[in-house]
């Protein structure tokens, strides 16, 4: 089967084309003929040297990738959720190794859900890591509740597009930031008021959001406490909290953190329903084919991917 490995760290031309045998499920696994897959800025990061690449340096040559929407091929003697021919989507293995990259991936049952017959393999590639991390930092962490007030940053993003949506599907007043270009679909997204980060300091607008979603880190992270009010939270998505921020949230009274995502089915489940009734939908603005994940890479490295990119195999 083709898959894409990396031998060293570098640039998109280190994504390298090759032929590699065909991966046999576990007991509890599948295998899953993949049809659309997901590209995200922790791709990017770790193949470049830095996200996950600390994790997998002794491990190289790897295949990178997360995110998948395909068909089960082949199921593990102990499976019990899903079937040969069954359309599945999910995020496997983060964060592992799930060697996505490929015609063909073996993901646990528990990682994987079912893809809503009424939701493109694009769309549900896309609803993977992104969506569960939004869904993962304001639901399981945060418990955004009815009537909060939720900040969320780069909202015209992959993780910031889903988190709008969730957010207003658990009551919130939502209000998101992004370039001035991407106003219109912010708001569409459902979001309650729209700052425009080139123009205005959002820290000067917002001074009592019960919780803050930042997924730009650095010194962001930092500003947003000023938008916080006391008890309320910061989640910080980029590894690595800046230094003397959880000492400055503790002295304003306010909460800050990292968090990693992490697989999980029953999460996915309850996306997959969301998906099904259109309370959440994938935006995604550009498509790739297999030969050309190279250039797919390097759209996100632009830093102005609006929703999601997907490789369509």
């Amino acid at each position: 089967m083709k898959a894409y490995i990396i031998n060293e760290f570098g640039g998109p031309e280190k994504l390298i084309s090759t032929n590699i045998k065909m991966p046999s499920p576990g007991k509890k696994e599948v295998l899953i003929e993949v049809k659309s897959f997901s590209i995200n800025p922790v791709d990017v990061k770790t193949r470049s040297g830095k996200g996950l690449a600390g994790r997998f340096k002794d491990k190289l040559p790897l295949i990178l990738g997360w995110d998948i929407s395909g068909i089960v091929r082949e199921v593990g003697e102990e499976v019990t959720k899903f079937a040969n021919g069954d359309a599945v989507f999910g995020m496997v293995n983060f964060p592992g190794l799930a060697s996505a990259y490929a015609q063909y991936v073996v993901a646990p049952e528990d990682h994987i859900t079912k893809k809503p017959s009424n939701i493109t393999h694009e769309e549900a590639a896309g609803a993977t890591l992104a969506l569960l991390t939004a869904w993962q930092a304001l639901v399981t962490n945060a418990k955004v509740k009815s009537g909060q007030k939720v900040l969320i940053h780069s909202a015209a993003g992959g993780v910031g597009h889903y988190a709008v949506q969730i957010a207003k599907y658990l009551g919130a007043y939502v209000i998101g930031t992004s370039s001035a270009e991407n106003r219109d679909f912010v708001l569409g997204l459902g979001a309650d008021e729209h700052i425009d980060y080139k123009t205005q300091r959002f820290e000067d607008i917002v001074k009592d959001a019960d919780f803050v979603l930042d997924t730009m880190g650095g010194d962001n992270a930092l500003r947003s406490l000023l938008s916080t009010k006391k008890g309320g939270t910061v989640i910080s998505i980029p590894s690595g909290l800046q230094e003397g921020l959880k000492e400055k949230a503790e002295e304003l009274g306010t909460n800050a953190y990292n968090f990693l995502v992490a697989s999980n089915g029953k999460d996915m489940e309850e996306l997959a329903k969301l998906l099904e009734k259109g309370i959440i939908k994938s935006h995604i603005s550009k498509t790739f084919s297999f030969d050309d994940i190279q250039s797919a890479h390097k759209q996100i490295e632009t830093g102005k991917t609006r929703g999601k990119v997907v490789v369509i195999l």
